[in-house]
């Protein structure tokens, strides 16, 4: 059936030396690794624990990290195998085209195209609005919107969006190099913390480890609000214990989205078969130990109740409680650092998807004309900009970021299967990179991400759904009739008959 036509990983590779339609390899394993650091380390390191600790898991919350980076580094392990065997622009949806079909592949793609558009105006939302924190530290008072014809404008996004656009343009490595400087930066600033938020740790604030569960207040007359997994099961939502402590690995695990980015820029990679594997797993095991350690200094400098009783907790929460209020002008410099990079991998990611997706006819094919001189998708790199940049300067994103954890994670489910469907279908293509104990540990991925996504609201569940129903919309009314792959099946069967 044409819904389930998979195409070649031969098709996939040659594709990526069609003249006008191919991006130029010049990326190395330390780009990776900083890509991977860069989109990752973010305003999470410095808010998203904070908030997990004190209204889900406590202490334990350093194991909330824990399980979710063991449950990346799964899926990643899963991407990895993937982008050396097949090292093409596209990352999860290019992976399934070749294993579970088309339709699937849409799906994943569309899935992508969620998870980079929202996080990236987001992102760059919030890059604005800290913009203007940081003004205020330097004594000028300048605000993060503008009033234009009566519509409020946020004009940080649209000047940041614009910057990472131009160099996106310019050329991939040079935008990595400028992205490795802000990069070295907001990790400077993560140890700096780490290392003087030590001298104030308290070992009874890590007692008791895992607090006694308790009832959420109200949680269970919102249905909306409560995770899937409460609505199906009739569980009440409660905070703490051992069910906290799981919710609290889907609130971080918000932290570790981005490493899949990192995957849409294979066919940009030098020796993709060594340089992706060890780019991408070597910068997850970085973000990895940062957060565990800033989550471990997190909770052992103030007690969990105190992040609880906070109406927005975050690190500099605890620096403030401790009376070293000076913390909160460093924090505030290193989340804008730390946006600043995350922005320009997001963009980059969102742009490879959709060229990706209209070289193979799914969207407009033009879009995937590249330039001639650098190489470089400037068609779709710069309607992506516009898009991120009109999203985020326009309206209140902040009702979206779920939207961000549910494409992460269906993306990596159908990575984690397709990489066992891949094994049985064709075991003779040369793998630099597998993910051991196959199937079980792809399996225990899909499994770990789907418990994920269960955790996440039935809101979120809601939204996803209709953003599903409308790129099937989409697949059918167009994607299907202009798709290469049932052109070139088409005119196979008629050579035949």
């Amino acid at each position: 059936m044409s819904l389930w036509r998979t195409k070649s990983i031969e098709e996939s590779l040659a594709d990526s030396h069609l003249e006008h339609r191919s991006l130029k390899r010049t990326l190395g394993t330390w780009d990776l690794m900083v890509m991977g650091v860069a989109v990752a380390v973010g305003a999470g390191i410095f808010s998203v624990g904070a908030r997990a600790a004190g209204q889900y898991a406590g202490p334990s919350v350093s194991l909330s990290f824990l399980l979710a980076a063991l449950t990346c580094a799964l899926a990643i392990m899963c991407y990895a195998e993937f982008a050396s065997t097949v090292p093409v622009a596209g990352s999860a949806y290019t992976f399934t085209y070749a294993t579970l079909g088309e339709l699937v592949a849409w799906i994943i793609g569309w899935d992508l195209i969620l998870e980079m558009l929202t996080a990236a105006a987001v992102i760059a939302k919030y890059w604005g609005i800290y913009l203007s924190l940081v003004f205020d530290l330097w004594g000028w008072s300048i605000p993060d919107t503008l009033n234009l014809a009566g519509l409020q404008v946020s004009w940080g996004p649209f000047i940041i969006v614009a910057i990472f656009t131009t160099l996106l343009v310019l050329g991939t490595q040079l935008s990595a190099r400028v992205g490795a400087v802000f990069t070295v930066i907001k990790v400077a600033i993560v140890l700096f913390v780490i290392v003087v938020g030590a001298f104030f740790i308290r070992p009874e604030n890590y007692v008791p480890f895992i607090p006694e569960s308790v009832p959420t207040e109200g949680g269970s007359s919102d249905v909306w609000s409560q995770s899937l997994f409460a609505f199906l099961t009739g569980a009440a939502p409660a905070q703490y214990g051992v069910f906290g402590l799981l919710a609290g690995a889907s609130l971080v695990f918000f932290a570790f989205i981005g490493f899949d980015v990192v995957a849409t820029s294979a066919e940009e990679v030098r020796d993709p078969q060594k340089n992706l594997p060890r780019g991408i797993l070597g910068g997850l095991a970085i973000v990895s130990v940062l957060y565990i350690g800033v989550s471990l200094v997190l909770t052992g400098m103030v007690p969990y109740t105190t992040l609880a009783e906070a109406e927005d907790p975050s690190l500099a929460t605890a620096f403030v409680a401790v009376g070293a209020d000076w913390a909160a002008q460093v924090i505030s410099v290193g989340i804008l650092a730390g946006l600043t990079t995350v922005i320009m991998v997001l963009l980059l990611g969102l742009a490879r998807i959709l060229f990706a997706m209209s070289r193979d006819g799914l969207l407009p094919r033009s879009l995937s004309v590249t330039s001639e001189k650098r190489r470089t998708p400037v068609r779709v790199q710069i309607i992506s900009g516009v898009l991120v940049a009109l999203l985020a300067g326009l309206t209140d994103v902040g009702v979206l970021e779920e939207m961000i954890n549910i494409g992460t994670l269906s993306a990596f489910v159908l990575v984690s299967i397709a990489v066992i469907v891949l094994r049985k279908k064709r075991p003779d293509l040369p793998r630099a990179f597998r993910v051991p104990l196959s199937p079980f540990l792809p399996i225990l991925s899909a499994v770990l991400c789907l418990w994920l996504m269960f955790n996440l609201t039935t809101l979120t569940w809601v939204r996803f759904l209709i953003w599903l129903a409308a790129g099937l919309v989409i697949y059918f009314a167009y994607g299907r009739r202009h798709s290469v792959l049932g052109k070139q099946n088409a005119e196979r069967q008629l050579a035949q008959d």
